[in-house]
């Protein structure tokens, strides 16, 4: 949905006619509709990020609804991470995740994001701007998005312990993470995180191998097990490293994992196919695989969830009227379509407000309050996802959001940990 607030289009005409030389004093712009259109349909942005995120259907309704074309590249994680850094003139919009966002934003090829621009920054699920969910919430270990949100001021590159007036992101898409299974193959009840080292599943479990994900992963499985009590999951010390990477590269040797996936439709295949009956997941690979008639859970754990969030960075070159199109792009992205968007895939957007606006009631009690589905529910295009009656796994947004023991993270250790992680793969 277009952004048409006055004050919107005063600041987006201003720049417009400035881009072509028309004479404007100081006041409010008013009018110039055409200088507008004419020159935002020459707007390219281009953005990269994780494939999530960075969907086809979201590139058309941005030229749709707001006349700029949006180019998008799906990487993996690691690779953003690197391009992020290494080649900040190959982007103008970075979609990345708040781990990532840890390592990115202190390079300084980023520019902090004017919180005064933000058409919907006060209905910001409070996550992303405390770290809680309630007032009396506890903070999750790891990465908390909260603590990468902000910076010190305009030209800062050092994170504020407290909210300031400059963002780093605009959050977007987030979610819990639990243990996918084959309830057809996995022959008993799956409770906890340990699960996923029975001896029971040899040849038959898989961990994702993205270092800085799988390792939270791996010590969430060791602390259930009760081999390791971490201080901070998300901030290792190498001791801990040392014990967690032991762990896995002994049950790795015995033959416990079939594989190591990087890709979302790496571990849809893993999974559809039966080679694999649990391993780690991400929401929408466990829809896609219940798309394909194959029965598929997203399975609640005894010690909670392992969280990730994203958001939108704006690159440290964008200006001028290139720079005033991505504005109007993030608060076209909060306004509600893309939220609903994603809602519908399984994930959560930073706005449930105006998202509800763009889901059925039915659908909203389905993925957002834990109600049995009143209908069938529909993926975005349009095929079945889960038939009526049936219920989200792990419950309401309340509960499953309520349940996070820890969010992706960077450690200060990173180095030495991705070297022990490859390690481990390598063993």
């Amino acid at each position: 949905m277009k952004d048409t607030t006055s004050l919107g289009r005063r600041r987006l005409l201003k720049s417009a006619a400035a881009a072509t030389g028309v004479a404007a004093g100081s006041g409010a712009i008013t009018g110039f509709p055409t200088i507008w259109a004419q020159n935002i349909k020459n707007v390219v942005l281009k953005q990269f990020g994780t494939g999530v995120s960075n969907q086809n259907a979201i590139g058309d309704k941005v030229k749709q609804d707001l006349g700029f074309t949006l180019q998008m590249t799906a990487l993996d994680s690691d690779a953003v991470t690197q391009r992020a850094v290494t080649q900040p003139k190959s982007y103008d919009i970075a979609d990345i995740e708040y781990w990532i966002c840890k390592k990115v934003f202190p390079a300084g090829v980023l520019q902090p994001m004017d919180t005064k621009k933000l058409k919907y920054y006060d209905k910001i699920v409070p996550i992303f701007t405390t770290g809680k969910m309630t007032p009396t919430s506890t903070i999750a270990q790891g990465t908390a998005p909260h603590t990468v949100g902000y910076v010190e001021g305009k030209n800062s590159t050092k994170f504020s312990s407290k909210p300031t007036e400059w963002f780093t992101m605009v959050p977007t898409i987030y979610n819990a993470d639990t243990l996918g299974i084959r309830p057809d193959l996995v022959g008993r009840p799956i409770t906890q995180w340990k699960d996923l080292l029975d001896p029971k599943f040899k040849g038959k479990a898989s961990i994702l191998n993205i270092s800085s994900i799988g390792i939270m992963d791996a010590a969430m499985v060791c602390e259930s097990a009760g081999l390791i009590k971490y201080k901070d999951k998300g901030n290792m010390t190498r001791p801990e490293i040392d014990k967690t990477i032991a762990v896995f590269t002994e049950a790795k040797k015995a033959g416990q994992f079939r594989a190591f996936w990087k890709t979302f439709d790496e571990s849809v295949n893993l999974m559809a196919s039966g080679e694999v009956v649990i391993q780690s997941m991400w929401s929408p690979a466990i829809a896609a695989v219940r798309a394909k008639g194959i029965p598929c859970v997203y399975q609640p754990l005894k010690e909670g969830y392992r969280a990730w969030g994203g958001g939108l960075g704006l690159a440290k070159h964008l200006s001028g009227l290139e720079l005033d199109a991505a504005y109007e792009y993030i608060n076209w992205y909060m306004s509600g379509w893309v939220g609903a968007y994603l809602n519908r895939q399984g994930y959560y957007s930073a706005v449930l407000d105006t998202a509800k606006q763009y889901m059925k009631p039915e659908e909203w009690d389905f993925w957002m309050e834990g109600k049995p589905a009143a209908i069938d529910i529909m993926s975005p295009e349009g095929k079945l996802m889960e038939k009526k009656g049936t219920t989200r796994d792990g419950g309401s947004f309340a509960t499953r959001m309520g349940s996070v023991a820890c969010w992706n993270a960077v450690m200060d250790e990173v180095k030495y940990m991705v070297r022990k992680w490859n390690e481990f793969i390598a063993a």
